[in-house]
Protein backbone atom coordinates (compact mmCIF):
# COMPACT_ATOMS: atom_id res chain seq x y z
CA UNK A 1 0.00 0.00 0.00
CA UNK A 2 0.89 3.56 -0.36
CA UNK A 3 0.57 6.31 1.86
CA UNK A 4 1.96 9.78 1.65
CA UNK A 5 4.58 8.82 -1.04
CA UNK A 6 6.26 6.53 0.57
CA UNK A 7 5.87 2.22 0.17
CA UNK A 8 5.91 0.22 2.89
CA UNK A 9 4.71 -3.49 3.69
CA UNK A 10 1.24 -4.69 4.30
CA UNK A 11 0.07 -6.50 7.46
CA UNK A 12 1.27 -10.04 6.06
CA UNK A 13 4.71 -9.06 6.26
CA UNK A 14 4.96 -6.65 9.25
CA UNK A 15 5.88 -7.88 12.63
CA UNK A 16 3.33 -8.72 15.01
CA UNK A 17 3.96 -6.89 18.14
CA UNK A 18 4.71 -3.65 16.21
CA UNK A 19 0.72 -4.59 15.18
CA UNK A 20 0.08 -5.24 18.62
CA UNK A 21 1.51 -2.09 20.29
CA UNK A 22 0.51 0.24 17.65
CA UNK A 23 -3.07 -0.65 18.56
CA UNK A 24 -3.00 -1.30 22.08
CA UNK A 25 -1.68 2.45 21.92
CA UNK A 26 -4.30 3.52 20.15
CA UNK A 27 -7.05 1.68 21.65
CA UNK A 28 -5.76 3.13 25.30
CA UNK A 29 -5.95 6.71 23.89
CA UNK A 30 -9.35 6.18 22.76
CA UNK A 31 -10.86 4.40 25.80
CA UNK A 32 -9.18 6.70 27.88
CA UNK A 33 -11.18 9.73 26.02
CA UNK A 34 -14.38 8.03 26.69
CA UNK A 35 -13.87 7.77 29.84
CA UNK A 36 -12.96 11.03 30.37
CA UNK A 37 -16.17 12.06 28.75
CA UNK A 38 -18.24 9.39 30.64
CA UNK A 39 -16.96 10.77 34.38
CA UNK A 40 -17.37 14.56 32.80
CA UNK A 41 -21.27 13.28 32.18
CA UNK A 42 -21.72 11.94 35.22
CA UNK A 43 -20.07 14.93 37.60
CA UNK A 44 -22.40 17.28 35.42
CA UNK A 45 -25.70 15.32 36.57
CA UNK A 46 -24.86 14.79 39.83
CA UNK A 47 -24.29 19.28 39.53
CA UNK A 48 -27.83 18.89 38.11
CA UNK A 49 -26.43 20.81 35.34
CA UNK A 50 -28.63 19.25 32.60
CA UNK A 51 -27.78 21.98 29.75
CA UNK A 52 -24.69 21.30 29.83
CA UNK A 53 -24.84 17.64 30.20
CA UNK A 54 -26.69 17.82 26.49
CA UNK A 55 -23.92 19.88 26.08
CA UNK A 56 -21.35 17.43 26.16
CA UNK A 57 -23.55 14.63 24.54
CA UNK A 58 -23.67 17.16 21.45
CA UNK A 59 -19.64 17.08 21.87
CA UNK A 60 -19.72 13.35 21.76
CA UNK A 61 -22.27 13.29 18.59
CA UNK A 62 -19.51 15.83 17.01
CA UNK A 63 -16.60 13.23 17.66
CA UNK A 64 -18.70 10.52 16.68
CA UNK A 65 -19.24 12.38 13.14
CA UNK A 66 -15.68 13.25 12.97
CA UNK A 67 -15.14 9.19 13.45
CA UNK A 68 -17.59 8.27 10.22
CA UNK A 69 -15.47 10.63 8.11
CA UNK A 70 -12.52 9.12 8.95
CA UNK A 71 -14.11 5.66 8.25
CA UNK A 72 -14.91 6.78 5.01
CA UNK A 73 -11.88 8.90 3.61
CA UNK A 74 -10.52 5.56 4.61
CA UNK A 75 -12.33 3.25 2.91
CA UNK A 76 -12.96 5.60 -0.40
CA UNK A 77 -9.11 6.17 -0.42
CA UNK A 78 -8.09 3.99 -2.73
CA UNK A 79 -10.95 4.56 -5.28
CA UNK A 80 -10.57 8.07 -4.85
CA UNK A 81 -6.77 8.21 -6.31
CA UNK A 82 -8.08 5.64 -8.68
CA UNK A 83 -10.18 8.38 -10.42
CA UNK A 84 -7.76 9.98 -13.23
CA UNK A 85 -8.00 12.86 -15.08
CA UNK A 86 -6.55 15.10 -18.06
CA UNK A 87 -3.63 17.24 -16.74
CA UNK A 88 -4.99 20.46 -18.02
CA UNK A 89 -8.13 19.84 -15.10
CA UNK A 90 -5.74 20.26 -12.39
CA UNK A 91 -4.19 23.69 -13.63
CA UNK A 92 -6.26 25.62 -12.80
CA UNK A 93 -7.77 27.46 -9.11
CA UNK A 94 -4.85 26.51 -7.43
CA UNK A 95 -4.05 27.89 -4.20
CA UNK A 96 -0.16 28.67 -5.26
CA UNK A 97 1.36 29.32 -8.58
CA UNK A 98 2.25 26.91 -10.72
CA UNK A 99 5.57 28.96 -10.84
CA UNK A 100 6.49 27.79 -7.44
CA UNK A 101 5.27 23.99 -8.26
CA UNK A 102 9.34 22.44 -8.01
CA UNK A 103 9.98 24.39 -4.76
CA UNK A 104 6.49 23.99 -3.23
CA UNK A 105 5.51 20.93 -4.75
CA UNK A 106 5.12 18.44 -1.75
CA UNK A 107 3.29 21.16 -0.19
CA UNK A 108 0.52 22.34 -2.21
CA UNK A 109 0.60 20.05 -5.13
CA UNK A 110 -0.46 16.87 -2.85
CA UNK A 111 -2.84 18.23 -1.07
CA UNK A 112 -4.54 20.04 -4.12
CA UNK A 113 -5.47 18.94 -7.45
CA UNK A 114 -2.21 17.80 -8.55
CA UNK A 115 -0.75 19.35 -11.49
CA UNK A 116 1.83 18.77 -14.04
CA UNK A 117 4.94 19.17 -12.41
CA UNK A 118 4.11 16.22 -10.02
CA UNK A 119 3.38 13.85 -12.81
CA UNK A 120 6.57 14.48 -14.32
CA UNK A 121 8.51 14.21 -11.25
CA UNK A 122 6.70 10.95 -10.29
CA UNK A 123 7.40 9.83 -14.44
CA UNK A 124 11.05 10.41 -13.89
CA UNK A 125 11.53 8.68 -10.58
CA UNK A 126 9.61 6.21 -12.29
CA UNK A 127 12.19 5.88 -14.83
CA UNK A 128 15.21 5.19 -12.42
CA UNK A 129 13.48 3.15 -10.05
CA UNK A 130 14.04 -0.72 -10.16
CA UNK A 131 12.49 -2.71 -12.52
CA UNK A 132 10.43 -4.40 -10.62
CA UNK A 133 8.95 -1.08 -9.30
CA UNK A 134 6.12 -0.66 -12.43
CA UNK A 135 4.97 -3.93 -11.37
CA UNK A 136 4.67 -3.16 -7.29
CA UNK A 137 2.81 -0.04 -8.27
CA UNK A 138 0.44 -2.14 -10.77
CA UNK A 139 -0.30 -4.45 -7.94
CA UNK A 140 -0.80 -1.88 -5.22
CA UNK A 141 -3.04 0.27 -7.11
CA UNK A 142 -0.48 3.65 -6.33
CA UNK A 143 -2.21 6.51 -8.14
CA UNK A 144 1.04 7.55 -9.52
CA UNK A 145 1.35 4.56 -11.74
CA UNK A 146 -2.39 3.65 -12.51
CA UNK A 147 -2.96 7.30 -13.54
CA UNK A 148 0.59 7.45 -15.48
CA UNK A 149 0.19 4.50 -17.29
CA UNK A 150 -3.04 6.87 -19.11
CA UNK A 151 -1.15 9.55 -19.44
CA UNK A 152 -2.93 11.00 -17.13
CA UNK A 153 -3.04 12.01 -13.15
CA UNK A 154 -4.85 11.39 -10.21
CA UNK A 155 -7.81 14.10 -8.95
CA UNK A 156 -6.53 13.73 -5.50
CA UNK A 157 -3.19 11.63 -3.92
CA UNK A 158 -3.60 9.66 -0.23
CA UNK A 159 -1.17 12.77 0.88
CA UNK A 160 -3.79 15.00 0.39
CA UNK A 161 -6.46 12.93 1.76
CA UNK A 162 -4.32 12.34 4.70
CA UNK A 163 -3.82 16.15 4.50
CA UNK A 164 -7.32 16.70 4.13
CA UNK A 165 -8.37 14.49 6.89
CA UNK A 166 -6.21 16.30 9.79
CA UNK A 167 -7.50 19.76 8.53
CA UNK A 168 -11.41 18.35 9.71
CA UNK A 169 -9.91 16.92 12.37
CA UNK A 170 -8.11 19.99 13.86
CA UNK A 171 -11.42 22.36 12.71
CA UNK A 172 -13.58 20.42 14.67
CA UNK A 173 -11.39 20.34 17.85
CA UNK A 174 -10.87 23.97 17.56
CA UNK A 175 -14.30 25.09 17.10
CA UNK A 176 -15.25 23.12 20.55
CA UNK A 177 -12.63 24.56 22.28
CA UNK A 178 -12.83 28.21 21.25
CA UNK A 179 -16.79 27.65 22.05
CA UNK A 180 -16.06 26.17 25.52
CA UNK A 181 -13.48 29.08 26.05
CA UNK A 182 -16.20 31.70 25.24
CA UNK A 183 -18.82 30.34 27.03
CA UNK A 184 -16.62 29.72 29.97
CA UNK A 185 -14.52 33.19 30.23
CA UNK A 186 -18.85 34.63 29.18
CA UNK A 187 -20.17 32.53 32.00
CA UNK A 188 -17.51 33.57 34.41
CA UNK A 189 -18.55 37.82 33.10
CA UNK A 190 -22.30 37.25 33.88
CA UNK A 191 -21.14 35.66 37.33
CA UNK A 192 -19.90 38.79 38.58
CA UNK A 193 -23.18 39.79 38.16
CA UNK A 194 -24.41 37.96 41.11
CA UNK A 195 -23.76 40.35 43.66
CA UNK A 196 -25.73 42.75 41.69
CA UNK A 197 -29.14 39.90 42.03
CA UNK A 198 -27.86 39.43 46.16
CA UNK A 199 -28.16 43.50 46.86
CA UNK A 200 -31.77 43.70 45.31
CA UNK A 201 -32.50 40.19 47.05
CA UNK A 202 -31.28 41.55 50.64
CA UNK A 203 -33.48 45.21 49.33
CA UNK A 204 -36.22 43.00 49.19
CA UNK A 205 -35.99 41.67 52.29
CA UNK A 206 -35.20 44.56 54.49
CA UNK A 207 -38.40 46.10 52.53
CA UNK A 208 -40.83 43.55 52.86
CA UNK A 209 -42.60 45.84 54.91
CA UNK A 210 -45.60 48.46 53.53
CA UNK A 211 -43.65 51.38 52.68
CA UNK A 212 -45.15 54.63 51.16
CA UNK A 213 -44.73 54.43 47.14
CA UNK A 214 -42.02 56.13 46.16
CA UNK A 215 -42.17 58.47 42.79
CA UNK A 216 -39.09 58.20 40.17
CA UNK A 217 -37.57 60.76 37.92
CA UNK A 218 -38.17 59.33 34.86
CA UNK A 219 -35.10 61.55 33.13
CA UNK A 220 -32.95 61.66 36.09
CA UNK A 221 -32.74 57.74 36.45
CA UNK A 222 -29.32 56.33 35.72
CA UNK A 223 -30.54 54.09 33.69
CA UNK A 224 -31.96 56.47 31.12
CA UNK A 225 -28.95 59.07 31.53
CA UNK A 226 -26.69 56.56 30.67
CA UNK A 227 -28.34 55.99 27.53
CA UNK A 228 -28.81 59.52 26.24
CA UNK A 229 -25.70 61.72 25.39
CA UNK A 230 -26.19 65.50 26.95
CA UNK A 231 -27.24 66.79 23.17
CA UNK A 232 -28.94 64.95 20.64
CA UNK A 233 -31.29 62.61 22.25
CA UNK A 234 -33.82 62.53 19.08
CA UNK A 235 -31.03 61.64 16.74
CA UNK A 236 -31.37 58.03 15.32
CA UNK A 237 -27.47 57.92 14.31
CA UNK A 238 -26.41 59.61 17.96
CA UNK A 239 -28.51 56.47 19.47
CA UNK A 240 -26.75 53.96 17.10
CA UNK A 241 -23.20 55.48 17.72
CA UNK A 242 -23.83 54.84 21.70
CA UNK A 243 -24.95 51.87 21.51
CA UNK A 244 -21.92 50.82 18.84
CA UNK A 245 -19.23 52.43 21.56
CA UNK A 246 -20.60 51.34 24.92
CA UNK A 247 -20.23 47.80 23.77
CA UNK A 248 -16.12 48.07 24.23
CA UNK A 249 -16.67 49.38 27.90
CA UNK A 250 -19.50 49.13 30.40
CA UNK A 251 -21.25 47.01 28.25
CA UNK A 252 -23.86 46.41 31.46
CA UNK A 253 -23.92 48.49 34.28
CA UNK A 254 -25.87 47.95 37.31
CA UNK A 255 -28.39 50.55 36.48
CA UNK A 256 -29.13 48.25 32.93
CA UNK A 257 -28.91 45.56 35.20
CA UNK A 258 -31.76 45.88 38.04
CA UNK A 259 -33.95 47.62 35.15
CA UNK A 260 -33.82 44.84 32.75
CA UNK A 261 -34.35 42.33 35.48
CA UNK A 262 -37.65 44.36 37.06
CA UNK A 263 -39.15 44.94 33.53
CA UNK A 264 -38.90 40.95 32.81
CA UNK A 265 -40.22 40.24 36.49
CA UNK A 266 -43.08 42.65 36.19
CA UNK A 267 -44.16 41.27 32.52
CA UNK A 268 -43.35 37.32 33.49
CA UNK A 269 -43.91 36.50 36.48
CA UNK A 270 -45.37 39.93 38.13
CA UNK A 271 -46.67 37.75 41.45
CA UNK A 272 -43.29 36.18 42.18
CA UNK A 273 -40.78 39.67 42.63
CA UNK A 274 -37.84 37.94 44.68
CA UNK A 275 -37.59 35.89 41.58
CA UNK A 276 -34.11 34.73 40.58
CA UNK A 277 -33.17 36.02 37.46
CA UNK A 278 -29.66 35.89 37.55
CA UNK A 279 -29.94 31.91 37.97
CA UNK A 280 -32.44 31.75 35.53
CA UNK A 281 -30.41 33.69 32.93
CA UNK A 282 -27.44 31.49 33.63
CA UNK A 283 -29.46 27.70 32.97
CA UNK A 284 -30.80 29.81 30.00
CA UNK A 285 -27.41 30.79 28.69
CA UNK A 286 -26.08 26.90 29.70
CA UNK A 287 -29.14 25.62 27.09
CA UNK A 288 -28.45 27.61 24.57
CA UNK A 289 -24.41 26.66 24.64
CA UNK A 290 -25.25 23.08 23.26
CA UNK A 291 -26.56 24.13 20.14
CA UNK A 292 -23.39 26.59 19.62
CA UNK A 293 -20.75 23.83 20.22
CA UNK A 294 -22.40 21.92 17.41
CA UNK A 295 -21.13 22.50 13.50
CA UNK A 296 -24.61 22.44 11.62
CA UNK A 297 -24.00 21.55 7.60
CA UNK A 298 -24.28 25.25 6.76
CA UNK A 299 -21.03 25.81 9.15
CA UNK A 300 -19.70 22.57 6.55
CA UNK A 301 -20.63 24.34 3.56
CA UNK A 302 -19.25 27.50 4.36
CA UNK A 303 -16.08 25.24 4.94
CA UNK A 304 -16.36 24.00 1.33
CA UNK A 305 -16.84 27.34 -0.15
CA UNK A 306 -13.90 28.94 1.15
CA UNK A 307 -11.92 25.48 0.14
CA UNK A 308 -12.76 26.55 -3.61
CA UNK A 309 -12.42 30.12 -3.21
CA UNK A 310 -8.91 29.30 -2.13
CA UNK A 311 -7.15 30.83 -5.49
CA UNK A 312 -4.10 32.14 -5.60
CA UNK A 313 -3.82 36.26 -5.82
CA UNK A 314 -7.25 36.25 -4.14
CA UNK A 315 -6.37 36.18 -0.56
CA UNK A 316 -9.44 34.56 0.41
CA UNK A 317 -7.78 33.60 3.92
CA UNK A 318 -7.65 37.15 4.88
CA UNK A 319 -10.33 38.89 3.23
CA UNK A 320 -13.14 36.26 4.93
CA UNK A 321 -11.34 37.01 8.29
CA UNK A 322 -13.26 40.32 8.12
CA UNK A 323 -16.76 38.61 8.22
CA UNK A 324 -16.87 37.31 11.79
CA UNK A 325 -15.70 40.92 13.20
CA UNK A 326 -18.28 42.34 11.14
CA UNK A 327 -21.24 40.40 12.33
CA UNK A 328 -20.04 40.52 15.80
CA UNK A 329 -19.63 44.11 15.89
CA UNK A 330 -23.38 44.39 14.20
CA UNK A 331 -24.47 41.95 17.04
CA UNK A 332 -23.26 44.00 20.02
CA UNK A 333 -24.62 47.28 18.39
CA UNK A 334 -27.83 45.74 18.21
CA UNK A 335 -28.04 44.56 21.25
CA UNK A 336 -27.13 47.49 23.19
CA UNK A 337 -29.30 49.44 20.90
CA UNK A 338 -32.28 47.04 21.55
CA UNK A 339 -31.38 48.57 25.80
CA UNK A 340 -31.31 51.68 24.16
CA UNK A 341 -34.67 51.70 23.00
CA UNK A 342 -36.42 50.64 25.64
CA UNK A 343 -34.95 53.16 27.47
CA UNK A 344 -36.21 55.84 24.94
CA UNK A 345 -39.70 54.52 25.12
CA UNK A 346 -39.56 54.91 28.70
CA UNK A 347 -38.54 58.33 28.44
CA UNK A 348 -41.00 59.42 26.09
CA UNK A 349 -43.90 57.84 27.86
CA UNK A 350 -43.58 59.29 31.42
CA UNK A 351 -41.61 62.35 33.05
CA UNK A 352 -42.22 60.88 36.66
CA UNK A 353 -44.11 57.25 37.42
CA UNK A 354 -44.98 55.86 41.02
CA UNK A 355 -42.15 53.09 41.86
CA UNK A 356 -39.41 51.44 40.14
CA UNK A 357 -38.57 52.07 36.64
CA UNK A 358 -40.57 49.31 34.57
CA UNK A 359 -39.65 48.79 30.78
CA UNK A 360 -41.91 46.54 28.07
CA UNK A 361 -39.90 43.21 26.98
CA UNK A 362 -40.62 42.66 23.09
CA UNK A 363 -39.95 41.30 19.95
CA UNK A 364 -40.47 44.42 18.31
CA UNK A 365 -37.13 45.11 18.93
CA UNK A 366 -35.40 42.41 17.24
CA UNK A 367 -34.09 41.91 14.31
CA UNK A 368 -36.80 39.40 12.44
CA UNK A 369 -38.87 40.27 15.37
CA UNK A 370 -36.66 37.21 16.57
CA UNK A 371 -34.16 36.94 19.60
CA UNK A 372 -32.58 33.97 18.75
CA UNK A 373 -31.24 35.08 15.53
CA UNK A 374 -29.13 36.17 17.49
CA UNK A 375 -27.51 32.85 18.49
CA UNK A 376 -27.40 31.54 15.21
CA UNK A 377 -25.17 34.88 14.15
CA UNK A 378 -22.87 34.41 17.53
CA UNK A 379 -22.21 30.12 16.45
CA UNK A 380 -21.50 31.27 12.92
CA UNK A 381 -18.85 34.24 14.46
CA UNK A 382 -17.44 31.48 16.97
CA UNK A 383 -17.30 28.99 14.09
CA UNK A 384 -15.76 30.99 11.78
CA UNK A 385 -13.06 32.47 13.99
CA UNK A 386 -12.09 29.06 14.97
CA UNK A 387 -11.99 28.27 11.20
CA UNK A 388 -9.70 31.17 10.46
CA UNK A 389 -6.88 30.14 13.54
CA UNK A 390 -7.28 26.34 12.51
CA UNK A 391 -6.61 26.74 9.32
CA UNK A 392 -3.73 29.05 10.09
CA UNK A 393 -2.22 26.65 12.59
CA UNK A 394 -2.76 23.58 10.36
CA UNK A 395 -0.80 25.48 6.98
CA UNK A 396 2.02 26.38 9.49
CA UNK A 397 2.33 22.67 11.02
CA UNK A 398 1.49 20.53 7.81
CA UNK A 399 3.20 22.65 5.48
CA UNK A 400 5.59 25.36 7.09
CA UNK A 401 5.39 28.85 7.73
CA UNK A 402 6.72 30.10 4.90
CA UNK A 403 4.38 28.15 2.28
CA UNK A 404 2.60 29.85 -0.70
CA UNK A 405 -0.74 28.81 1.30
CA UNK A 406 0.25 31.04 4.33
CA UNK A 407 0.31 34.02 2.53
CA UNK A 408 3.15 37.09 3.13
CA UNK A 409 3.24 38.17 6.36
CA UNK A 410 1.48 41.23 5.98
CA UNK A 411 -1.82 39.06 5.67
CA UNK A 412 -1.28 36.96 8.20
CA UNK A 413 -0.51 39.06 11.24
CA UNK A 414 -3.78 40.77 10.40
CA UNK A 415 -6.03 37.48 10.86
CA UNK A 416 -4.24 36.63 14.20
CA UNK A 417 -5.49 40.26 15.40
CA UNK A 418 -8.37 39.86 14.05
CA UNK A 419 -9.11 36.20 15.97
CA UNK A 420 -7.84 37.04 19.38
CA UNK A 421 -10.04 40.26 19.06
CA UNK A 422 -13.15 38.68 17.93
CA UNK A 423 -12.58 36.28 20.70
CA UNK A 424 -12.15 38.28 23.43
CA UNK A 425 -15.01 40.36 22.59
CA UNK A 426 -17.50 37.77 22.05
CA UNK A 427 -16.25 36.34 25.61
CA UNK A 428 -16.63 39.31 28.20
CA UNK A 429 -19.15 41.95 25.51
CA UNK A 430 -21.59 39.83 23.09
CA UNK A 431 -22.23 36.58 25.23
CA UNK A 432 -23.37 38.57 28.01
CA UNK A 433 -25.34 40.63 26.31
CA UNK A 434 -26.79 38.29 24.19
CA UNK A 435 -27.37 36.39 27.58
CA UNK A 436 -29.37 39.86 29.45
CA UNK A 437 -31.08 41.08 26.25
CA UNK A 438 -32.43 38.28 24.35
CA UNK A 439 -34.61 38.32 27.72
CA UNK A 440 -36.70 40.98 26.84
CA UNK A 441 -38.46 39.42 24.31
CA UNK A 442 -42.23 38.91 24.03
CA UNK A 443 -41.93 35.39 25.25
CA UNK A 444 -39.68 34.14 28.33
CA UNK A 445 -37.97 30.57 27.84
CA UNK A 446 -38.29 27.63 29.56
CA UNK A 447 -35.45 27.67 31.68
CA UNK A 448 -37.59 29.92 33.83
CA UNK A 449 -38.85 26.98 35.61
CA UNK A 450 -35.80 24.91 37.32
CA UNK A 451 -35.46 21.23 36.36
CA UNK A 452 -37.62 19.15 38.60
CA UNK A 453 -40.92 21.53 38.40
CA UNK A 454 -39.92 21.35 34.84
CA UNK A 455 -40.42 17.22 34.87
CA UNK A 456 -42.94 17.22 37.21
CA UNK A 457 -45.36 19.48 35.22
CA UNK A 458 -44.64 17.35 32.09
CA UNK A 459 -45.51 14.50 33.81
CA UNK A 460 -48.74 16.34 34.84
CA UNK A 461 -49.35 17.02 31.85
CA UNK A 462 -49.17 13.79 29.98
CA UNK A 463 -51.50 12.01 32.94
CA UNK A 464 -54.15 14.93 32.38
CA UNK A 465 -53.98 14.56 28.63
CA UNK A 466 -54.63 10.77 29.25
CA UNK A 467 -57.61 11.09 31.60
CA UNK A 468 -59.05 13.75 29.26
CA UNK A 469 -58.86 11.07 26.27
CA UNK A 470 -60.26 8.49 28.89
CA UNK A 471 -63.03 10.96 29.68
CA UNK A 472 -63.93 11.49 25.90
CA UNK A 473 -64.18 7.95 25.00
CA UNK A 474 -67.10 7.75 27.80
CA UNK A 475 -64.58 5.79 30.74
CA UNK A 476 -64.08 6.79 34.41
CA UNK A 477 -60.79 9.09 34.51
CA UNK A 478 -60.17 8.70 37.96
CA UNK A 479 -61.49 11.52 39.65
CA UNK A 480 -59.88 14.63 37.75
CA UNK A 481 -62.27 17.45 36.35
CA UNK A 482 -61.80 18.80 32.53
CA UNK A 483 -61.04 21.89 34.09
CA UNK A 484 -57.97 20.30 35.83
CA UNK A 485 -56.82 18.22 32.70
CA UNK A 486 -57.02 21.50 30.29
CA UNK A 487 -54.79 23.22 32.99
CA UNK A 488 -52.19 20.60 33.00
CA UNK A 489 -52.56 20.17 29.01
CA UNK A 490 -51.30 23.91 29.04
CA UNK A 491 -48.71 24.28 31.65
CA UNK A 492 -47.43 20.91 30.03
CA UNK A 493 -47.24 22.72 26.10
CA UNK A 494 -44.92 25.33 28.05
CA UNK A 495 -42.27 22.83 28.06
CA UNK A 496 -42.76 21.25 24.35
CA UNK A 497 -42.27 24.41 22.66
CA UNK A 498 -38.96 26.68 22.40
CA UNK A 499 -40.70 29.85 24.53
CA UNK A 500 -43.47 29.75 26.17
CA UNK A 501 -46.72 31.76 25.96
CA UNK A 502 -46.42 35.82 26.02
CA UNK A 503 -47.60 37.83 28.73
CA UNK A 504 -48.26 38.06 32.52
CA UNK A 505 -47.54 34.46 33.51
CA UNK A 506 -48.53 34.99 37.33
CA UNK A 507 -49.84 31.43 37.29
CA UNK A 508 -46.74 30.06 36.55
CA UNK A 509 -45.31 28.25 39.23
CA UNK A 510 -42.82 30.06 40.96
CA UNK A 511 -39.19 29.95 41.05
CA UNK A 512 -37.30 31.81 43.58
CA UNK A 513 -34.10 30.10 42.35
CA UNK A 514 -33.25 28.28 45.83
CA UNK A 515 -33.92 24.88 44.46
Amino acid sequence: MSGGGEEGESLEFTPTWVVAAVCTVIVAISLAAERFLHFGGKYLKAKDQKPLYEALQKIKEELMLLGFISLLLTVTQNGITKICVPPAFTRHMLPCSLDLAPKHESHFQTFYFPGTPRRLLAATAAEHAPPHSEAEATETGTETGFCARKNKVPLLSVEALHHLHIFIFVLAVVHVAFSVLTVVFGGARIRQWKHWEDSIAKKNYETDRVLKPKVTNVQQHDFIRGRFSGFGKDSAIVGWMISFSKQFYGSVTKSDYVTLRHGFIMTHCKSNPKFNFHKYMIRALEDDFKQVVGISWYLWLFVVIFLLLNINGWHTYFWIAFIPVILLLAVGTKLEHVITQLAHEVAEKHAAIEGDLVVQPSDEHFWFHRPRVFLFLIHFILFQNAFEIAFFFWIWVTYGFDSCIMGQVRYIIPRLVIGVFIQVLCSYSTLPLYAIVTQMGTHYKRAIFNEHLQHNIVGWAQKAKKRKELKADGRPGQGSSQESANTGIQLGSIFTKKASAPGDTSSAPKDDGTS
